[in-house]
């Protein structure tokens, strides 16, 4: 059974047909920029092109880099700030002509990574955090998602920590790996005292090269490893939110 996922990001947009059974993707993902600056009009037209690029006719699945709430963007991390208190699905539906399910980016990859990656079949709780332009995170207690935690965002030194330890504040301030992951290792101490999370999945594009970084890491109790479905997550867990939402998938055109 295929579903559709887009996941809105930064600087990307991405999205493909998605094998639910698998959890893999159905086909080669299309990508497109990110509009800079990155209004919701703009960013809905990058959208309707990469579903057409499939000629996609039923619902999709849609992840942001915000707390969405009903369908309503309620913040904009690396987006623009007109999406704040933004009709999003409205506007996504109406584009695209085809039922939206709306969801936070990092929730859709942590669904995917906890039904086909490193989460699956674990209990207690878990925390899936994408280190990438900035620092998502997904909450679960045995498997169930709390939605909307803006984890990236907890202070760390004065600061946000996605301002310190994401993957881009590594290439920005032209970092080691040791110098970046005791940042990592820090931030990963604080979210523990907080939360005494059983594991830690780290995602996001930077999760390719765990080996350069993880095993630097010291002093956090919980177990850590490297997300499976890497980028591809969040297409996958917004094409299975598009298919819970509706009760069923869709077809392509072409099929």
């Amino acid at each position: 059974m295929n579903a559709f996922g887009v996941d809105i990001g930064g600087s990307g947009i991405k999205g493909a047909p998605v094998d639910l059974d698998r959890g893999e993707l159905a086909q080669e993902r299309h990508k497109v920029l990110t509009p800079q600056p990155s209004k919701p009009a703009a960013v809905a037209e990058k959208v309707a092109e990469v579903v057409a690029h499939f000629d996609w006719r039923g619902p999709v699945g849609v992840t942001v880099p915000a707390v969405v709430t009903d369908g309503v963007t309620r913040s904009a991390a690396n987006i623009d700030q007109d999406w704040i208190d933004c009709d999003a699905r409205g506007l996504l539906s109406d584009r695209l002509g085809l039922p939206v399910v709306l969801l936070n980016d990092a929730d859709a990859a942590g669904v995917a990574e906890m039904s086909f990656g490193a989460g699956r079949g674990r209990r207690g709780t878990v925390i899936v955090l994408t280190l990438g332009t900035g620092i998502g995170s997904a909450l679960f207690v045995d498997g169930t998602l709390v939605p909307n935690t803006e984890l990236g965002h907890l202070e760390l030194n004065g600061h946000d920590a996605e301002k310190k330890a994401s993957s881009r504040a590594r290439e920005d301030e032209d970092l080691t790996w040791q110098q970046w992951a005791r940042r990592v290792q820090k931030y990963l101490r604080h979210v523990e005292m907080l939360f005494s999370p059983d594991l830690f999945v780290i995602g996001g594009g930077v999760s390719r090269k765990a080996d350069k970084f993880l095993p630097l890491i010291e002093g956090v109790r919980a177990e850590i490893v490297p997300a499976e479905l890497r980028n591809n997550a969040g297409i996958v867990g917004a094409a299975m939110a598009a298919a819970a939402d509706t009760g069923g998938a869709a077809r392509t055109g072409s099929s």
